[in-house]
């Protein structure tokens, strides 16, 4: 079996404190895996990690089985992310954004308006290409750094907290466009909602004080925490208490 990513004994270490502790996993194309954890439990620094953001402090991270840390260039043109906040350039209109993203991706002329109109579409965000950054809401920023993160169309795709600020109707519409990405991808998202990782994700992996403490489909974290809710079992897990 071929392993889009690999983590091999990750750590990171901010000063004394240890964000990531001795982290290991597989994923493979058509997992959509939800990282799940209480703030603070490491998820965006595991996910800032595997985009080559920041380096472990120990550990391998393997992409398509080329280690991050010697081959970054070739790695992440593997990855797209859609970091918390999703940090833009504010002067920027839109389409200036994404065309820049789009050509630093590699894609000029008449390849790079097709492949711009192609993610405008899939983001539903054709109505604002005009307008400058600065003056988007919450949801439409969100959005503008999901469609640059899917402009390459990586095979791995990274999405911190992927729906924060978004409507009921816009998380649904990112639900479901995750999830058919997913069927090609492998998908990681980095969430706290647990009703996310319940209705998007084929496997949970439950992150606390940056450590794994469960790794499966739901059924197996409910299994493991002997709870019948995915809440419940949550609380059992990281914070020892169970109903």
């Amino acid at each position: 079996m071929t392993f889009t990513l690999q983590l091999q004994n990750v750590s990171k270490n901010f000063g004394r404190i240890e964000a990531v502790k001795n982290l290991s996993f597989k994923a493979k194309i058509g997992e959509i895996i939800a990282v799940l954890g209480p703030n603070g439990a490491g998820k965006s620094t595991l996910m800032n990690m595997i985009s080559g953001f920041i380096a472990p402090s120990s550990g391998q991270i393997f992409v398509l089985e080329q280690d991050i840390a010697q081959a970054p260039i070739e790695a992440k043109k593997h990855i797209g992310f859609l970091s918390e906040g999703s940090p833009l350039y504010p002067d920027l209109s839109v389409k200036e954004f994404l065309s820049y993203m789009a050509e630093l991706r590699g894609f000029l002329g008449k390849e790079k308006q097709k492949r711009l109109a192609e993610v405008a579409q899939i983001a539903k965000i054709e109505e604002i290409l005009t307008q400058k950054i600065e003056n988007l809401s919450k949801g439409y920023l969100r959005r503008v750094g999901f469609a640059q993160s899917i402009i390459s169309d990586p095979e791995i795709l990274l999405l911190d907290e992927p729906t924060d600020g978004l409507d009921p109707n816009q998380k649904e519409h990112m639900r479901r466009l995750i999830k058919t990405l997913g069927q090609n991808k492998t998908i990681l998202i980095s969430t706290h909602l647990l009703e996310e990782a319940e209705t998007v994700a084929t496997r949970i992996i439950l992150i606390n004080k940056g450590q794994i403490i469960a790794d499966g489909t739901l059924k197996d974290i409910l299994f493991k925490a002997d709870c019948q809710d995915l809440e419940t079992a949550f609380k059992k897990l990281t914070q020892g208490v169970c109903e």
